[in-house]
């Protein structure tokens, strides 16, 4: 097993923490105790907002672990960004090539490493479940590692993709619910597998929205068909042709 010697992420868990006492987030970890203490897993998370990495990232510290998250190639060329996702040995994903990222995946969950995906690669603007990729199936069937399926709910009310951020000390409540770890074996039908995944998510999904302390009525935050005012699927589908004809415009 490869042990890898972490300088940088020790100091930025620090910083993080301060951020999220400075925001006065209020934390529950729901199924803290399905993160494994050694050993090799993968975080297969839902993504709503941002900040998602971290806050994913917060609910493993308990069990003294660090996530290598995998991430766009923008974030690791960013001039601050990119030194410090490098020195926390976070894994670059070029999405025009995602070969040398799976292959970095596959030796991260060979070292024992926990490695965390958001299987709908960007954000749900309709903070539903998009459609997924199915890297993290065939991330799981040739490592042999399991998949923890990983829902972070409240994180979108912070920031998320086309609205302002929020910054000010709201005392937002944060869940986040990890899900019983699961094998998938290495012959098994992918598509049959990402179903499965999907189940799981949603089924996670729906508890951690039960357990969520504000109603969000009417909110930007809240799906439609929970009463809140973000897009349905069919709306979202038209609002996205709308920004591609301005863009085209502009």
């Amino acid at each position: 097993m490869n042990e890898i010697v972490d300088l940088v992420y020790p100091p930025v868990v620090k910083i993080v923490q301060g951020l999220w006492r400075y925001l006065g987030l209020r934390f529950t970890f729901i199924g803290e105790a399905n993160i494994p203490r050694n050993g090799h897993a993968i975080l297969a998370i839902n993504h709503v907002g941002y900040l998602d990495f971290a806050i994913a990232g917060t609910a493993v510290l308990p069990a003294g672990r660090y996530v290598r998250f995998m991430a766009k190639k923008e974030v690791f060329d960013h001039p601050i960004a990119g030194p410090l996702m490098k020195g926390m040995h976070h894994i670059s994903v070029d999405r025009s090539n995602g070969s040398p990222s799976f292959i970095a995946a596959l030796k991260a969950l060979a070292g024992g490493e926990i490695v965390g995906v958001f299987p709908e690669a960007t954000i749900s603007r309709t903070f539903e479940l998009k459609e997924m990729k199915s890297g993290v199936v065939r991330l799981a069937m040739e490592s042999g590692a399991p998949i923890i399926p990983t829902v972070v709910w409240g994180s979108q009310r912070i920031w998320t993709k086309r609205i302002k951020r929020d910054f000010g000390r709201k005392n937002f409540p944060i869940i986040v619910a990890m899900a019983a770890p699961y094998f998938i074996e290495a012959n098994s039908d992918i598509e049959a597998e990402m179903g499965k995944l999907r189940s799981k998510l949603e089924d996670l999904l729906k508890i951690a929205q039960s357990h969520y302390p504000d109603s969000g009525d009417g909110e930007f935050w809240q799906p439609a068909k929970l009463g809140g005012s973000a897009p349905t699927p069919e709306q979202l589908v038209e609002i996205i042709a709308k920004e591609k004809r301005e863009r085209e415009i502009n």
